[in-house]
């Protein structure tokens, strides 16, 4: 079972993430705020991290730009997953340190496509 962190402020947002990742058979832990992960991963080691952009206090690049500099969590891919949908935006987040960018509302099957190209389905 792969770990991946979920850190998102909306809560329907919250809530299709979490469905998707635990039916794909992922241990899924949330964390709010950029706060609440970096405390997290303080003392864990997800497999991915799916992570918004716009939060309250940290954003998203810049917990990327973080995890991208500790050691310990510099390969864990990241897939932004935002409502900015602006090219730029795209670009910066990746310039950042993340893998992938998934714009919200997105299409389950798209997400879950681009979740298998890092965490790859578990044998049945």
């Amino acid at each position: 079972m792969k770990q991946v962190l979920v850190v998102e402020d909306s809560r329907t947002a919250q809530r299709m993430l979490v469905g998707i990742l635990e039916r794909l058979g992922h241990q899924v832990h949330l964390a709010p705020t950029a706060e609440k992960a970096m405390q997290w991963l303080a003392t864990h080691r997800p497999d991915l991290i799916v992570l918004d952009i716009v939060m309250p206090g940290t954003n998203g690049l810049e917990l990327c730009r973080e995890v991208r500099a500790n050691p310990l969590l510099k390969t864990v891919p990241i897939i932004f997953c935002s409502s900015k949908d602006q090219d730029f935006d795209r670009f910066w987040a990746l310039r950042q340190g993340g893998n992938a960018y998934i714009t919200k509302p997105f299409e389950p099957e798209d997400l879950i496509e681009t979740i298998n190209e890092y965490l790859p389905p578990l044998p049945q």
